[in-house]
């Protein structure tokens, strides 16, 4: 039999506060340039950063953003993974979206800024990897800002664009066209 999770719930993960914990890996207390370990750790949490805010809305949308506390919005929130979005993402940036979208692609497409996010989602989930499990993977804290600025920028444009394209792709997240 399965027990129960107790612990008590706390609210989804803010991708801001991500981005800035990124942000103090990078920052040099003193001389000398950053830990590889730091590095490749914001690099991380700035990918992580951009998927929890696609896990947030997607369960805000299907779970409402009023039942954040409830098992029905952690059930939503968990069951988005990491291939999906990025299979996804692989197929936005197409320059024609697979025929099996084509009846829920949003009036208009997806945009440029739905691209863009779904660039930076593919590109920092690739640079993720090889920062969580390359052993030979090096990183300058140039990649390390770059990763940063890449996940606030897409956070940003998915935030501000139309909500019909946001709401469009993480449906194609969770359902899959058949």
């Amino acid at each position: 039999m399965r027990r129960k999770r107790n612990w008590r719930r706390m609210p989804a993960l803010n991708p801001d506060h991500l981005l800035e914990q990124a942000d103090q890996l990078i920052a040099t207390p003193g001389p000398g340039a950053p830990k590889q370990a730091d590095l490749r750790r914001a690099i991380s949490t700035a990918y992580y950063a951009l998927f929890h805010a696609i896990a947030t809305a997607t369960a805000d949308d299907f779970a409402g953003k009023t039942n954040q506390q409830t098992a029905r919005y952690g059930l939503v929130y968990r069951s988005v993974g990491h291939r999906a979005p990025r299979d996804l993402s692989d197929d936005v940036q197409k320059q024609n979206l697979p025929a099996r979208y084509s009846a829920f692609e949003p009036p208009g497409g997806f945009g440029t800024d739905m691209i863009a996010v779904a660039t930076a989602l593919s590109d920092l989930q690739e640079k993720r990897h090889s920062a969580d499990y390359d052993p030979l993977f090096r990183v300058r804290a140039s990649d390390a800002t770059l990763a940063i600025v890449t996940a606030r920028t897409a956070l940003r444009r998915f935030r501000s664009t139309n909500a019909q394209k946001p709401k469009a792709f993480i449906s194609l997240i969770v359902f899959k066209p058949r």
